[in-house]
């Protein structure tokens, strides 16, 4: 299962610390995303981690903005967004990497 929380209404400029909480399997052998969904738009894959947290990727247009972690130890992973644009409203969601995303994810308003 994957929860996904942290969402919310933002102004542009504000932050936001999205978490995701696994439990039934072993989340520290899996890569993972979080994939995010805009109104009307397809899924768009936002940043990547690797099972051990030591190798990141970023799309373009969160680049230098958005910062992907995680704690193996609580089976966690964040996504810690700042400096939001209101093209960054989306539901978010975290996915195993080889997987679609499964969970209800969170919702991110970015308005003012």
């Amino acid at each position: 299962q994957l929860v996904e929380s942290g969402g919310g209404l933002v102004q542009p400029g504000g932050s936001l610390r999205l978490s995701c909480a696994a439990s039934g399997f072993t989340f520290s052998n899996y890569a993972m995303n979080w994939v995010r969904q805009a109104p009307g738009k397809g899924l768009e894959r936002v940043s990547a981690i690797n099972s051990g947290g030591d190798s990141t990727s970023y799309v373009d247009s969160v680049k230098g903005r958005f910062t992907i972690s995680r704690d193996n130890a609580k089976n966690t992973l964040y996504l810690q967004m700042n400096s939001l644009k209101p093209e960054d409203t989306a539901v978010y969601y975290c996915a195993e990497a080889a997987n679609p995303p499964r969970g209800r994810g969170t919702q991110v308003t970015v308005s003012s």
